[in-house]
């Protein structure tokens, strides 16, 4: 076949790859949902940290700072700004200080304000009582509140409705100024936001986000007024970019380094192309399993599964290695096979595990890993074969390759240094500072110290909930957790008359219990008594009798209606609020109290166990989740090193080679380790992880040093394939161990430390003494 032939076929492969990539790219869901990284919850608290990471409440609040002008103007853009977003549907509370206005009151509740309101708990709506108010509406209605006041007169003359969107204003309110919230020192107004779609949204929380800049552009103008965001949405998002940003100059520079690397070393520029065709039929192939196979695929696991490049590469690397004159690229390809399978197998064991980890991100990342492989040892076996140079240059009568190698085979065999190793690695780890494993899961965050200290900042001023502690109620149905939750309302109101708590909030606030709420329709007059009553407050008033028939229809329907419950909620914006505070399942309901300011653990603590609850520490919860999911990654990989072992000795079927093989790789887990421990890291996921990653690299490498076997220029061709195999992994992960990112940096550091103890471990244990000099 002619070399333009051959070329041809390799960019009609790249074309069907590109095609193949939009086909896959229109199936692919993208997940931002820790959760799926999670194992299935075994405890109430762990459950519960699991729902409220993703649709708690506390994972939908933005939190706005206004900066930069003056108190006034910045007031008059705080108003402009909640103006405009309260008419985004991307949103389902916004509140900036405002005076409450009918707009927190849902139409179809209007006529259950009596029901809802606690107002009238201790007042009778009696003549006197209906007298003062008109007497009050009087004087609205010559003040500027005439406006708001006058439509309402008709149906609600003691303005309920005002006195319930009040009520539902935050308990732990900042300070005001001209109107609106600030902040103490009264140069940033502040707006408290809540999205509707859940915190690990990537999308919708983008929307949003862009929807707050895009308000604040408008009304800010050229003021120089500056908006700060904080909380869980706006730091995916800016995480989101800041990743995507890192993920394009380090895709930038492997892609350069890939390319001169395949170059320099192979001196042809077809060597790129081919070695890049079994690499992107990798990716695809791992994309379009978990595209298939799962609702919707991790960033994460798309992010860890290209890293893969750094086993997948090999393959076609030794095979353009191997070739020269004398061999078709069929019958090399075809001798490499053993060894390449045998890699490829082992390492789709190791990863195979994780199908039965429980866990659904391990299982897509065990999907991807082994469809990855597999696609790109068979695109190697049998797609590039036909591509190939049958007579390229012969790396073997390399005179640099040859003079390297010789003095390789100079150094002594190690065998008790190997064991003196081993020990001093042991004793790095025993001998380490400081805990073993990493279980706080805020450590794994790449928000910088200045964004969680505005966050920590906003929510104090704010009185946004605490994000680790959470007050728990749990009873047999809905309406007792809402009554239990009622019940704690004055213990809690003293709390915070005592200072040991700032605020809190539960769904009891927006929606009373059934027993509230029929002694409350009991305490409403009957129509006609009603009816007395206002004819006496009408009596010396200027208002019309015949005015106040919206009034008394609304009464007698709050007086005869069945109570409200959650379910009536639906298709309110109240419905998600509540639905945040309120956990319905099988098994009961949960009644969520969110707190902010809490200075007092103890006493709320005691609170909460009077009142039948828990006061849950999520961070423990959070701690017992991550340590569950080790367990279990530890438990798979024990299984792993198992079938892993078994797989080479069933290959290779002699105890001396299989030794040569594995001793590279189990040894380089020590030093990494040791390395890692003595550089004072706590090990997470990401490293477990990484390490059964840098194990398949150092398989691969053992693997093909003992395939060699002891002629020469064999071995000096292995020598140069994994050469430029260990240069492009060590390229890709010392950039990824350069990120900000800790995942990424946790990953790059990991294997770029297992790259090189595997290298130099294959050369001095896997290698053969050459039989013969060329």
């Amino acid at each position: 076949m002619s070399p333009a032939r051959r070329t041809v076929l390799a960019l009609l492969w790249l074309a069907a790859l590109l095609v193949a990539g939009w086909l896959v790219g229109q199936r692919l869901e993208l997940s931002g949902d820790l959760r799926r990284f999670m194992p299935e919850p075994r405890t109430p608290a762990q459950a519960l940290l699991v729902d409220e990471l993703g649709d708690g409440p506390g994972a939908r609040l933005l939190l706005v700072s206004l900066s930069g002008a003056a108190p006034d103007a910045l007031a008059a853009q705080s108003r402009a700004l909640a103006a405009a977003l309260a008419d985004d549907p991307g949103f389902e509370f916004v509140a900036n200080g405002g005076e409450a206005g009918l707009d927190a009151v849902p139409d179809a509740l209007r006529p259950y304000r009596y029901l809802l309101s606690p107002r009238l708990d201790g007042q009778a709506l009696d003549a006197a009582y209906l007298g003062e108010q008109l007497d009050e509406r009087l004087q609205d209605l010559g003040s500027p509140m005439a406006a708001l006041v006058e439509p309402l007169l008709p149906a609600d003359p003691t303005l309920e409705m005002l006195a319930v969107a009040e009520a539902w204003q935050p308990k732990a309110a900042p300070r005001r100024l001209h109107g609106v919230w600030f902040d103490a020192a009264g140069s940033e107004a502040l707006l408290l936001l809540q999205t509707r779609a859940a915190g690990f949204d990537p999308s919708a929380q983008q929307r949003a986000y862009d929807a707050v800049h895009e308000a604040f552009a408008a009304v800010a103008g050229d003021s120089g007024a500056r908006l700060r965001m904080a909380g869980p949405g706006a730091f995916s998002v800016e995480i989101g970019g800041r990743t995507a940003r890192e993920a394009q100059w380090i895709g930038t520079v492997d892609t350069i380094g890939l390319v001169l690397l395949l170059f320099v070393a192979y001196r042809s520029w077809r060597a790129p192309l081919l070695g890049v065709l079994p690499l992107a039929t990798a990716g695809l192939a791992g994309l379009g399993a978990v595209a298939v196979g799962f609702e919707a695929v991790h960033g994460i696991t798309v992010a860890f599964g290209f890293t893969l490049i750094g086993v997948v590469q090999d393959y076609p690397i030794h095979f353009l290695s191997q070739q020269r004159a004398g061999i078709s690229p069929r019958d090399n390809v075809r001798a490499l096979w053993p060894a390449l399978v045998t890699g490829v197998v082992a390492t789709c064991i190791a990863y195979l595990t994780f199908l039965f980890s429980g866990v659904d991100g391990l299982r897509q990342l065990a999907v991807f890993t082994i469809s990855a492989l597999a696609a790109a040892a068979l695109a190697t076996r049998f797609g590039l074969p036909p591509l190939v140079d049958p007579a390229p240059r012969d790396l073997a009568g390399s005179a640099f390759l040859q003079g390297l190698w010789a003095r390789i085979q100079r150094l002594p065999r190690p065998r008790w240094s190997l064991l003196l190793l081993a020990a001093a690695c042991l004793a790095v780890i025993a001998s380490a500072r400081g805990p073993f494993w990493e279980n706080d899961l805020s450590r794994l965050t790449p928000v910088p110290a200045d964004g969680m200290a505005l966050d920590a900042r906003l929510r104090e001023e704010l009185g946004a909930p605490d994000v680790r502690y959470v007050l728990v109620l749990r009873r047999a149905d809905a309406d007792a957790a809402l009554a239990a939750a009622e019940a704690l309302q004055p213990r809690l109101d003293a709390l915070v008359a005592e200072g040991a708590l700032g605020g809190y909030d539960s769904a009891a606030r927006y929606l009373p219990s059934v027993a509230t709420q029929r002694a409350r329709q009991q305490s409403l007059p009957a129509p006609a008594e009603l009816r007395a009553a206002l004819a006496g407050a009408l009596a010396d008033s200027p208002f019309r009798a015949d005015a106040f028939a919206p009034f008394l229809r609304d009464v007698e329907r709050a007086r005869t209606a069945a109570p409200l419950r959650p379910a009536d909620l639906a298709g309110t914006p109240l419905a998600a609020t509540v639905g945040g505070l309120l956990l319905q399942g099988a098994d009961g309901a949960t009644a969520l109290v969110s707190l902010s300011g809490l200075a007092d653990v103890g006493a709320v603590a005691r609170a909460a166990d009077d009142a039948g609850g828990e006061l849950l520490d999520m961070k423990a919860a959070s701690e017992s989740l991550v340590a569950e999911y080790r367990g279990r990654v530890l438990a798979a990989l024990a299984v792993a090193t198992l079938l892993l072992a078994a797989t080479v000795w069933i290959a290779l079927r002699a105890p001396g080679r299989v030794l040569r093989v594995l001793l590279p790789m189990a040894l380089t887990t020590l030093v990494v380790l040791a390395v890692l421990r003595g550089s004072g890291v706590e090990l997470n996921l990401f490293h477990l992880v990484a390490l059964i990653l840098a194990a398949g690299l150092g398989l691969d490498y053992a693997l093909f040093f003992e395939h060699a076997g002891d002629r020469r220029a064999d071995q000096v061709r292995t020598l140069h394939a994994v050469l430029v195999c260990s240069l492009m992994t060590l390229l890709v992960f010392s950039l990824l161990a350069l990120s900000s990112i800790p995942v990424l940096r946790a990953i790059g550091s990991t294997v770029a430390v297992g790259v090189l103890s595997n290298f130099v471990l294959a050369l001095l244990v896997s290698r053969h003494h050459a039989r013969d000099p060329a």
